[in-house]
């Protein structure tokens, strides 16, 4: 634990308090609630940290689009500062007015396909109005966002870390309390392939979820594409130097093991950090220290990268893809829903 949380954790009671509040609120007054004009796919979580929401995401937006549920996902926009809310997110955008994972479901998804705003609803009237064809809306990082309904609500628990330790902020990392999961339509554990003990989980969900079915989900680095032409390989031999700005850093560096790339050594920055070109110095330093050939980062590290560092580099850098296997069954289910 970290001095900070050590420091504010007799917060965690009173923090309780005002999240328990705020959910009787919503509870007692459903008028507070608005309502888009097409039904809304929340994807969100109890946890702080990575427990693959925004590949999960991009999983639900890129199927449903292609079975015919014209789609676009409302953000938040994490660690944006813009003067205009809500924004379209293109792939153009300055990741530092739109945050980085908008920006890089952006480059994946296409044109009008994004919009981050503080006030989801708002956004949601901008989606709409740019594309008028829209079926249904995918809600990012939602589960707390409470103001704006949702048909199916998502809820996601990382398969390595699942509850921690069961507290709440700041003293554990739970946004709420556990029971706050019977909110969720399904239970999605990402991760799945190292989850130890599947009955544990499943009677965690017993107790406190909603009763809804558990879908069980895998990433896998699909493939490296080199920085910043998209190379679709790497040309460098030799093991590889893994870094990354996740919430979970861990489970990138595994990821890349399970997908064969080797890696002789890492560097793990802050969540949502984007690297300067002197870090990046830094990082090419320690890199050769470990006798690595070559870089390897995230799409959503990579967003966050310009001319001025593309200057600075010098041993080639790669960019993993991450994939969800195994959820078909999860994206027939929300289609059964909407329907």
């Amino acid at each position: 634990m970290s001095i900070l949380r050590v420091l504010a954790a007799p917060l965690a009671p009173l923090y309780g308090v005002v999240v328990r509040a705020r959910n009787r609120g919503f509870d007692a007054h459903p008028e507070r609630i608005a309502r888009a004009e097409v039904p809304v796919i929340s994807v969100g979580n109890l946890s702080a940290g990575g427990t693959g929401k925004t590949p999960l995401t991009l999983f639900l937006a890129e199927g449903l689009e292609a079975a015919g549920w014209p789609n676009a996902v409302l953000s938040r926009g994490y660690g944006g500062r813009r003067d205009v809310d809500p924004m379209s997110v293109e792939a153009d955008s300055d990741p530092r007015q739109t945050g980085d994972e908008p920006l890089l479901m952006a480059r994946r998804l296409g044109v009008h396909r994004v919009v981050v705003g503080r006030k989801r609803h708002a956004a949601a009237l901008r989606a709409h109005s740019q594309r008028p064809e829209l079926r249904c809306l995918l809600l990012d990082d939602g589960f707390q966002h409470r103001a704006l309904h949702r048909e199916v609500d998502l809820l996601i628990l990382d398969g390595v870390r699942r509850w921690g330790d069961g507290r709440l902020l700041p003293r554990g990392d739970l946004r709420e309390p556990m029971d706050s999961a019977q909110r969720a339509h399904a239970l999605v554990v990402t991760r799945a392939a190292r989850v130890p003990d599947r009955s544990e989980v499943e009677a965690w969900w017993a107790r406190h979820g909603s009763g809804g079915p558990i879908f069980w989900v895998n990433f896998a680095v699909g493939g490296l594409r080199r920085w910043p032409h998209g190379a679709p390989a790497p040309t460098a031999e030799g093991p590889a130097f893994a870094w990354c700005g996740l919430g979970h850093p861990e489970a990138f560096y595994a990821d890349l093991l399970l997908a064969g790339h080797a890696w002789v050594g890492s560097h793990s920055l802050p969540d949502h950090h984007g690297p300067s070109p002197a870090d990046l110095r830094r990082l090419q330093v320690l890199a050769r220290a470990e006798g690595a050939a070559w870089l390897v980062c995230t799409e959503k590290d990579a967003v966050k990268l310009g001319p001025a560092h593309a200057h600075v580099l010098d041993l080639p850098l790669f960019v993993a893809e991450q994939r969800v296997t195994g959820g078909e069954p999860l994206l027939a289910w929300v289609q059964a829903r909407l329907g």
